[in-house]
């Protein structure tokens, strides 16, 4: 690798502003925040996510499946006869 071209990549805390569940982790994005957190003693650059595994209807299993206009009964029909 060539060197100094990398960003920089160091561990940062993201919180989920709905649920208040933090993540540590590491990323390039820790001179983007200016707000820091304590955690484990150790401060941190907090990075705030409006969506996280936390709160995402997906990995949650609140999410619904709406279907619009019968697409999967007309799917069925046009399939059912052969």
């Amino acid at each position: 690798m060539k060197a100094d071209i990398h960003p920089d990549y160091n561990e940062v805390v993201f919180q989920d502003i709905s649920t208040g569940e933090t993540f540590l982790t590491r990323s390039t994005m820790t001179k983007t925040s200016g707000d820091t957190i304590t955690l484990e003693g150790k401060d941190y650059p907090l990075i705030r996510v409006e969506v996280s595994s936390a709160s995402h209807p997906f990995y949650t299993g609140k999410q619904t499946l709406v279907d619009t206009e019968g697409r999967v009964e007309k799917f069925k029909q046009k399939y059912a006869r052969r």
